[in-house]
C-alpha cells in the first residue's frame, strides 16, 4: 500500500467530492477497520474549518441485534442519530468490512423487518438527499474481507483500489474533473431524448425517460466514481434481463437473478441462489418492484468483478439497474426502503439505442 493513500484520499473528499467550508458539520460514518482514512479525514476536516464527529459501529454489533431485537427494538429510532442525519452538512460513509458474509444465516423475513423499523431514518436522508441539503459522499477503504471478496490477495487490492480512485495520477483532482467534463458531452447529447431500448445476451429491456435529467456521477457521491444515470418514467419499464454477474445486497450473495418487467412492475422473478432473500426485498413495499434507476458504468480503472456494489456498478462495460427507491437528481417519484443495484455486463455485444438511434456498444459510446 502506498504511504500516501489515506491522506490523499482524504484531500480528495474534502476538496473535490464534498467540499468543506467553515463551520460545517461533518459526521464521519465507518468501522475501527478504516482508522487510517478516518484519522486521514478527520484532520482534513479541521484544516478546512469544519467541525468533524466519528460514528463509529463496532463488527458484530448489527448481527447481534439482527438475531435478539424485538420488534419494538427494530422500531426504536435512535435520537442521536436521527439529530445527525438532520442536521450534518456533509456526511462521509467509508466502507471498511470485516465480514462480508454476516447477516448470510439472518432470517430474510428479521432483515426486512429491521429496515421497515429504521425507514423514518431513511426517509429523512432522501429528503435531505433530494434536496441536496446534505452533502453526502459513500467510499471504500481496503479490508481483507473486501480483497477476500474480489478474490485477491490484500496488496493487489488496495493497489487496485488506489488506481479506481484516480490516486496514482499526477493530480487526481485535475483527473476528476477531466472525468467529469468527458461525461458532460454525454449528458448534453442524451438531454432532449425520449426513449431507451438495451440489447444483448440475457437482456431485452425498453424504458422511457422523457422529461428526466441524466445525470452525470463523477466522484461527488460516491469514490471511486464512473457512471451517468436516470429514472425510468416508473410505467414504463418493459422486458427482461438475467443479470450476468452475482449482486450482493444486505450482506447476502444472490446469482442468477431473473426479471420481467412489464408496465414497470416486476412480474415475474427468480434466482439461481438467494431466491427467498430476492423475494423478501421484493415485496417490502409498494415501490420495491419498480426500477428507480437505470445508470452506464464509465470506470475504465475498475476492471474486474469485486462484490463491492461501490466499484461494480461503476466498471466500464457494465450496466446496472437499482430496484426500489428513485435515484437522487433525474427526477423520479418512485418510492422505497430499497435501493437495489444490479449489475449486468455489456462487453460482449450489448447494445444501447437512444430515440433509434446507436449511444453505446459493448462498452463504448458511439456518439
Amino acid at each position: 500500500m502506498t504511504y500516501d493513500f489515506a491522506p490523499k484520499l482524504a484531500q480528495v473528499l474534502t476538496e473535490y467530492c464534498r467540499p468543506v467550508g467553515e463551520g460545517d458539520y461533518v459526521v464521519i460514518m465507518s468501522s475501527p477497520t478504516a482508522a487510517p482514512l478516518i484519522e486521514a479525514l478527520y484532520e482534513a476536516v479541521l484544516r478546512r474549518g469544519g467541525n468533524p464527529t466519528l460514528q463509529l459501529s463496532l463488527p458484530g454489533l448489527n448481527e447481534i441485534a439482527l438475531k435478539h431485537a424485538s420488534d419494538a427494538q427494530f422500531d426504536f429510532v435512535d435520537p442521536a442519530v436521527m439529530v445527525q442525519f438532520d442536521r450534518a452538512d456533509v456526511l462521509y460513509s467509508i466502507r471498511a468490512p470485516t465480514n462480508t458474509k454476516a447477516f448470510a444465516s439472518i432470517d430474510p423475513t428479521r432483515l426486512a423487518r429491521a429496515q421497515q423499523g429504521q425507514r423514518p431514518i431513511m426517509e429523512r436522508y432522501f429528503e435531505r438527499v433530494a434536496d441536496d441539503s446534505i452533502r453526502w459522499n459513500i467510499t471504500a477503504w481496503p479490508t481483507q474481507a473486501a480483497a477476500q471478496d474480489a478474490e485477491m490477495g490484500f496488496r493487489d487490492y488496495t493497489e487496485f483500489v488506489y488506481r479506481a480512485c484516480g490516486l496514482d495520477q499526477p493530480d487526481p483532482v485535475a483527473y476528476w474533473v477531466a472525468f467529469r467534463e468527458r461525461q458532460d458531452r454525454l449528458i448534453r447529447w442524451l438531454a432532449g431524448k425520449q426513449h431507451a431500448e438495451v440489447r444483448g445476451l440475457g437482456i431485452e429491456l425498453s424504458f422511457d425517460f422523457g422529461g428526466r435529467i441524466w445525470m452525470n456521477s463523477h466522484g461527488v457521491r460516491n469514490f471511486p466514481d464512473g457512471e451517468i444515470f436516470t429514472c425510468p418514467i416508473e410505467d414504463s419499464v418493459n422486458g427482461s434481463v438475467e443479470f450476468n454477474l452475482p449482486s450482493v445486497y444486505g450482506g447476502r450473495e444472490i446469482n442468477g437473478v431473473r426479471l420481467v418487467f412489464r408496465d414497470g412492475l416486476v412480474v415475474e422473478a427468480s434466482a439461481q441462489k438467494g431466491e427467498d432473500y430476492l423475494f423478501s426485498q421484493l415485496d417490502l413495499d409498494a415501490g420495491a418492484r419498480r426500477l428507480g434507476e437505470f445508470a452506464i458504468g464509465t470506470n475504465n480503472g475498475i476492471d474486474r468483478f469485486t462484490r463491492e456494489i461501490l466499484f461494480d456498478e461503476k466498471m466500464g462495460g457494465t450496466v446496472h439497474m437499482a430496484l426500489g427507491q428513485n435515484a437522487s437528481g433525474p427526477g423520479g417519484t418512485n418510492q422505497s426502503a430499497i435501493h437495489w443495484d444490479m449489475v449486468h455486463s455489456m462487453k460482449d455485444g450489448g447494445e444501447i439505442m437512444v430515440d433509434g438511434e446507436l449511444f453505446y456498444r459493448a462498452g463504448e459510446f458511439m456518439v
